[in-house]
């Protein structure tokens, strides 16, 4: 079955990790850019948006680096306590790996190469401490050393020198340190540079041009200037010349006259520094602010104060913006291949979002957004493919299928969304937090409909509502259901069933909208029905179920769990029907059916997306686009495409093949991905033939009341068939023949002493009158 397994070929990803440091990348051809994603390192085409993968790290890369001329791809991860972390080198035409060490502990902190891209000089973390060299040629380390002194704090970053191939800077707490690679021995020979009394964490490291200065950006919000002045020639000797501090710089503030003008820190510390081409500097700061910064020439002395300043205030800001969350990663494109605007700024932040500044106006434009933490789940618009919603820490987006851009995002920070749903009349997205609170939203604006609060006193983990939107379910991490009454007016408790003894993990309603089904983490998977609202059927198994999908007739479902194995099993009876492995490691995490029953698709802790056939029980497709354990996978109402995501915040739309695309709908859904997008207007417009007039995103509107003439029209004055009398009576009474009694002839109108929920113990009696 392996050979005949074939790759599912994804149509989208959005994806990007903002919070590793320095993780965005410009290719020096301009055309492609380099980030982490989860475990995997992405290369993405700057005008196609399309995406390649450096697979290879067995946990999330937590640094990039790419060679002066684009020759290799650096990366490094992060691991465990205790364990050791991989640094790698890739060969960025051909897409390999071409060198790995582990030689470093718990974390590979930053990574640069040699001007020459002869060495890949790595970084370790805390729990390690020292500064490794790769030769790239020989394929081999060559050299190893402590990155800081035992008297100051750990090296955090360092950045190689621009015409002294063998010379690089690194920096830290309290330390800031310049090393030199011999040529014919391979040693390192390091020199400090004399801070003095100053006392500062360096974040960030730029080296001029020439090699002649460099300035060094720190948690306090100033800039250390030091001097270098090593000759461009690596064999020339380094024996005269010594780095020395020129000065702790900083923004300055508003002019008073006859006054010293105030020094201004960056709020949150510099994470971030780019040296232009003119001298300016391209400051990014923690709290979001990037600014232009350009040297202001002071003519004599300022009075000194009774207190000796920490830094002098000595540049002015040129322009200036403000992002959303921090900034982690500056790179300057310049191209004349660029449309527009020939010189842009790239900018990631920590919040998972990478932005295009046009140089000229100073104005930023999203580019990518994700989330930044791991999805927990999916949800489409009943009968509508366009669009789709995620929920995971802190947000629920709304997303557009074709376009893959975010259409609206609903942000309620400190909480995590569990689960979430759109109504069946697609006015209101329903989603479960970690709070134990259930928030209904509009999807068009994202206002707040209606709360129901502390539905569970250890947070809401599942959730399903009827096609009406009357009946809401809800699972918790106790482990109770609770069944809600849901009207515009007030939304209501109507049964708590307590029969789970650990969190639920999802539940799913029936497509007759009678029964529903919970899976939870106890190993039990019970059928209620929301009729009786009581327990109609119990299965259990060996394994900690995660997910639960009803077949679109409802005669079985499937489950998935801890056991790596996706079970049917039959609603009427609640017997195992079939077992089948779906994974070779790690749970089952999402499952889902297509709409006409036939394909199912499973997700799990491999990071694998798999395309099953429903009856044949075998996958034929596999996608392997995942940086991290995928989460939720879902199919979208058409049937055309699967929606999944994982534990890295990343969302990857996959088209379904076309061997599996009916006929009857092939020729629109397929036309709807290469056509322009609709507007989100477009796609949430519910399925009615006519609005009512007034009808919107009031909370409480409720329908007039029928007058009495439109009640007598709707009435049904037809006499149905229990009050009239035999069809065939009425045919010959038209015709004037009354036919006889015992003519052989087999009437239509059932006889009146059938059994009956009453009658039907005499009747099995005997007892026939």
């Amino acid at each position: 079955m392996a050979s005949e397994v074939k790759n599912l070929e994804a149509y989208g990803i959005i994806g990007f990790d903002g919070s590793a440091i320095r993780g965005l990348k410009i290719h020096p051809d301009c055309e492609h850019i380099v980030y982490p994603m989860g475990n995997k390192v992405c290369i993405q085409e700057w005008k196609t948006k399309k995406m390649y993968f450096l697979s290879g790290h067995s946990n999330s890369v937590s640094t990039v680096a790419i060679s002066p001329k684009g020759t290799y791809v650096g990366s490094g991860q992060i691991n465990h306590i205790g364990f050791k972390a991989s640094a790698k080198v890739w060969d960025f035409n051909k897409r390999v790996q071409v060198g790995s060490h582990e030689l470093h502990k718990v974390r590979v902190e930053a990574l640069t190469f040699s001007s020459d891209e002869r060495y890949m000089i790595s970084l370790g973390g805390r729990d390690d401490g020292c500064v490794v060299l790769w030769d790239c040629l020989a394929g081999a380390a060559t050299g190893t050393a402590a990155a800081a002194k035992l008297t100051t704090g750990d090296a955090i970053t360092l950045t190689a020198l621009n015409l002294r191939a063998n010379s690089y800077v690194t920096g830290g707490d309290s330390n800031l340190r310049v090393w030199n690679i011999r040529a014919e021995s391979k040693n390192l020979d390091v020199v400090d540079v004399s801070l003095g009394k100053l006392r500062r964490t360096v974040r960030c490291i730029a080296i001029s041009r020439d090699d002649a200065f460099g300035y060094a950006g720190t948690t306090t919000g100033d800039m250390i200037k030091f001097s270098i002045n090593y000759p461009p020639d690596p064999f020339a000797s380094i024996a005269h010349c010594k780095p020395a501090l020129l000065g702790c710089l900083a923004k300055c503030g508003p002019w008073k006259r006859g006054r010293k003008p105030d020094s201004i820190c960056y709020s949150q510390g510099i994470e971030s520094i780019l040296i232009m081409d003119d001298g300016c500097l391209i400051v990014g700061a923690g709290d979001g602010t990037i600014d232009i910064l350009d040297e202001i020439n002071w003519k004599g002395s300022f009075p000194k104060g009774k207190i000796l300043d920490p830094n002098i205030p000595h540049f002015k800001a040129l322009k200036t913006t403000k992002l959303e969350g921090s900034i982690t990663s500056l790179e300057l494109m310049e191209s004349p291949k660029l449309q527009g605007a020939k010189r842009l700024l790239l900018a990631g932040t920590r919040t998972s979002e990478i932005y295009a500044i046009d140089i000229g106006t100073f104005a930023p434009a999203l580019v990518v957004t994700c989330h930044r933490c791991a999805i927990n789940d999916i949800a489409f618009p009943r009968g509508m493919s366009g669009v789709f919603a995620t929920g995971g820490a802190g947000d629920v987006r709304v997303w557009a299928r074709d376009t893959c851009q975010e259409l609206l995002r609903i942000v309620v920070p400190n909480f995590t969304c569990s689960a979430l749903l759109f109504s069946g009349d697609g006015k209101s997205i329903v989603s479960a937090w970690n709070d134990g609170n259930i928030r209904a939203f509009t999807p068009l604006t994202g206002r707040l409909m209606y709360c129901i609060y502390n539905t569970h006193n250890k947070g809401t983990s599942a959730l399903d509502m009827t096609n009406d939107g009357r009946t809401l379910i809800s699972g918790g991490c106790e482990g109770q259901v609770r069944v809600w009454d849901i009207r515009p007016e007030s939304q209501t408790l109507k049964k708590v069933l307590k029969e789970h003894k650990s969190p639920v993990s999802a539940i799913q309603v029936s497509p007759n909208n009678t029964e529903a089904v919970s899976a939870g983490t106890d190993g039990s998977c019970i059928i209620w029905d929301l009729v009786s609202l009581s327990r109609r059927q119990v299965m259990y198994a060996n394994t900690l179920f995660m997910c639960v999908c009803f077949e679109p007739r409802g005669c079985q479902l499937l489950t998935g769990g801890t056991d790596r194995r996706v079970a049917y099993w039959e609603t009427a009876s609640g017997n195992l029907a079939r077992e089948l492995e779906a994974s070779k490691a790690g749970a089952i995490n999402g499952l889902d059916i297509s709409s006409d029953g036939e394909l199912f698709v499973t997700g799990g802790n491999d990071q694998m997306v798999k395309l099953w056939r429903y009856q044949e029980g075998v996958y034929t497709h596999a996608g392997l686009a995942h940086a991290g354990a995928v989460t939720c996978c879902r199919f979208s109402p058409a049937g055309d495409c699967v929606v999944s995501c994982c534990s890295a915040g990343c969302v990857i739309v996959w088209k379904v093949p076309d061997q599996y695309i009916t006929k009857d709908r092939a020729p629109a859904d397929r036309k709807s991905i290469t056509e322009s997008p609709k507007t989100l207007q477009d796609e949430l417009k519910l399925p009615l033939s006519e609005k009512t007039k007034g009808s919107g995103d009031r909370q409480f509107k409720l329908p007039g009341a029928p007058s009495k003439v439109e009640k007598i029209e709707a009435m049904d004055t037809s006499r149905s068939s229990i009050h009239s009398c035999c069809p065939c009576e009425a045919t010959a009474r038209s015709s004037n023949k009354t036919p006889p009694k015992n003519s052989g002839v087999k009437c239509c109108k059932p006889p009146d002493d059938l059994p009956t929920r009453t009658t039907s113990k005499q009747y099995v009696n005997g007892d026939k009158k």
